[in-house]
């Protein structure tokens, strides 16, 4: 395969029903591989020499480490697929030069469609057909919900996940599970500190994705607003994934009187919410989950000048910035972009998430040695101490222990000016 091909995704027929394919997971968590027990982090902070993979390890070899994911190449959220298409050109690179300490990634990356079903189906496949060490960067909330039980069973590490639900970060309910990007309760009570200060008296309308997506924004702003939240936050509406638009509940909200809008969506329904409260002529100050601020899969579809004002929360760079074009970690992307990933766009926030996410595998892939058992590569990935990523913002840095499955807790608010995203104030914790 050459450098700037991608892999085939083939379809598999869909399962008749989710309790069938729940009822298969409880038959597969009967048989244990890679057994041994549940992994601790912290302890030692340097990839020393430690013991070779035990030859029982599934996907790994003298000369290959095997991993899989499944993404939304189609479906509602398909505008996400570039993630994965990002992770593999990531890995191309990475092997080019050598691999892992010798050994090459071979990523396999199925398409889920964005269906908890399908990613079930999916991810049965990877885990128990091609045999994969671990699953890296699965997309979605509900779908790796879906999985989540099965592969703690097994115990299998899932790692940097591409959702940023709290639930990730419960080492002692699912210590084989870590997301990547902040939490969006974390996002969320960010949010919640800044309008505490900057607009105390800001009447709050709520528009969020009726999952654990959506409900952890709802979380987050309880947290910090305490008995405060039904005073601020004044209407909230739902959507489900399946519905095809937005509108009545942005009219609804509308209507309630909100000045402030807050916004959990993904990409589909963001670009929808950004189009029509133009057209309602309603202007509201409106925060959008970082998510979906994508400039190239959510703004430009929306439209550039009905996207000005959009407030977020930003941990990475953004890579429509002019400030960025003699950024050396910028450079470094662009130049990547430019030789691994050429079809794609390199103005794409969620590429430039991709190559990030990659980045942290890497350096924990690094950490393992020559000890890639399970067990250790969760171990290692509960071990990343101040570690910082090229093309993330100044002052944030990833930190995880065998108690805090957090990696990045930090944000800094942005606003779009029209043609890139302009940070503003201090880089902002929870806590």
């Amino acid at each position: 395969m050459s450098k700037r091909s991608w892999p085939v995704v083939t379809p598999v027929p869909k399962l008749a029903a989710l309790t069938l394919i729940s009822l298969g997971l409880i038959a597969g968590c009967a048989k244990k591989e890679d057994g041994g027990a549940a992994p601790t982090g912290g302890g030692d902070k340097s990839a020393a020499k430690v013991a070779p993979a035990a030859p029982t390890t599934p996907g790994v070899t003298a000369t290959e480490i095997k991993i899989g994911q499944t993404m939304p190449y189609s479906g509602p959220a398909s505008a996400y697929g570039v993630i994965g298409k990002g992770d593999v050109a990531y890995f191309k690179m990475i092997n080019a030069k050598g691999g892992i300490h010798g050994r090459k990634i071979n990523l396999i990356s199925l398409d889920d469609s964005y269906s908890p079903p399908k990613a079930v189906e999916q991810t049965r496949k990877l885990v128990e057909s091609d045999g994969v060490a671990f699953i890296f960067n699965s997309l979605g909330t509900a779908n790796v919900t879906a999985v989540q039980q099965y592969l703690n069973d097994k115990k299998i590490p899932q790692l940097f996940v591409a959702t940023g639900a709290e639930k990730w970060a419960n080492p002692s309910k699912f210590p084989w599970t870590m997301g990547w990007q902040p939490s969006y309760r974390v996002e969320a009570k960010i949010y919640a500190r800044y309008l505490q200060k900057e607009k105390p008296k800001a009447k709050v309308c709520v528009l969020f994705q009726n999952d654990d997506f959506g409900k952890d924004y709802l979380a987050g702003l309880k947290d910090i607003l305490g008995d405060g939240y039904e005073k601020m936050v004044i209407k909230t509406a739902s959507y489900e994934v399946s519905d095809p638009t937005v509108d009545s509940q942005l009219v609804t909200l509308q209507g309630a009187g909100c000045d402030t809008l807050i916004t959990a969506a993904t990409p589909k329904f963001a670009a929808q919410t950004i189009r029509k409260i133009f057209d309602l002529g309603w202007k509201p100050f409106h925060i959008l989950s970082n998510v979906s601020v994508s400039i190239a899969s959510v703004l430009k579809p929306a439209g550039l000048d009905k996207s000005v004002g959009i407030v977020t929360g930003a941990y990475l760079k953004d890579p429509n910035d002019p400030n960025m074009a003699t950024d050396p970690g910028m450079a470094e992307y662009r130049a990547w972009v430019k030789e691994w990933a050429p079809e794609l766009d390199p103005n794409d926030n969620s590429l430039l998430f991709a190559y990030g996410v990659s980045m942290t595998m890497v350096k924990v892939l690094e950490q393992c040695g020559d000890d890639l058992s399970r067990e250790n590569i969760m171990k290692q990935a509960a071990n990343l101490n101040k570690f910082t990523i090229s093309i993330a913002t100044p002052g944030t840095e990833l930190t995880t222990t065998a108690n805090d499955f957090h990696p990045f807790s930090q944000m800094q608010l942005a606003k779009f000016n029209g043609t890139h995203y302009e940070p503003f104030g201090e880089v902002l914790s929870a806590d």
